[in-house]
């Protein structure tokens, strides 16, 4: 009788599958899939699972909560993993995040960049930075509102431990492409808007398990992958 397939298993399994779906998403918009990123959202899931897509070719990890990252950080730093914080960050926590992390997504106020450069090491690269921005104008999320985005990038883009890299967006859940669409591309016009005034950037990290071929289409190039890899969070 076959062994049954465990959560190790599992993982290997579904990251080939999200692997041929991002190709797929990527011939549609024929753009080539070397350019997209996949971030895969380890947040909840032990060091394990980790190992076990890293050992699969997974590099670039992101977490949300920061004490389980610091850990996990710890238990796998023999491993050349690229560690992503996601979400967003209190006063409290910017010192440990300049200090351990190479990408942030989720900086949406100009005090929180402050710190994180004036935290991050001196003999550490620049810190990778994406702004969030509230695109579905939810009450209930974190971001900046378009309008204010512009001036915010300006103001990050001078600080001297980050790298300005792009934008990152948590739109409202949507059950067709076409909707789902909608914000991703307002996000990436955005973009275009602080591209126009001379702050290159090229980052748009957007797109999840349940929306990233809508994602892919509207230029995505970082997508955040959490369930279609780990399975479902208790």
């Amino acid at each position: 009788m076959p062994r049954p397939l465990g959560i190790m298993t599992a993982i290997v399994s579904n990251l080939q599958a999200v692997h041929h779906a991002i190709m797929q998403a990527a011939q549609a918009a024929e753009r080539d899939p070397a350019g997209i990123m996949l971030l895969a959202v380890s947040k909840t899931f032990p060091a394990s699972a980790i190992q076990e897509a890293y050992a699969a070719g997974q590099r670039e990890f992101g977490e949300n909560y920061l004490q389980e990252a610091l850990d996990k950080i710890v238990a796998l730093r023999d491993l050349e993993i690229v560690w992503h914080f996601i979400g967003p960050i209190q006063s409290n926590k910017t010192r440990a995040i300049a200090e351990n992390f190479t990408w942030v997504h989720g900086v949406e106020r100009l005090k929180i960049a402050q710190r994180l450069s004036e935290q991050r090491p001196p003999h550490l690269p620049p810190l990778n930075i994406c702004l969030q921005v509230n695109v579905s104008g939810e009450e209930s999320k974190s971001g900046v509102a378009p309008q204010e985005m512009v001036n915010l990038a300006r103001e990050v883009a001078k600080l001297p431990q980050l790298l300005l890299r792009g934008l990152m967006a948590i739109p409202a859940p949507a059950e067709d492409e076409a909707t789902q669409r909608q914000p991703f591309a307002r996000l990436r016009e955005l973009s275009q808007e602080i591209a126009a005034q001379g702050m290159a950037l090229d980052t748009l990290s957007m797109g999840m398990s349940h929306d990233f071929a809508a994602a892919i289409q509207e230029g995505a190039t970082i997508i955040r992958i959490g369930t279609a890899i780990f399975g479902k969070r208790d």
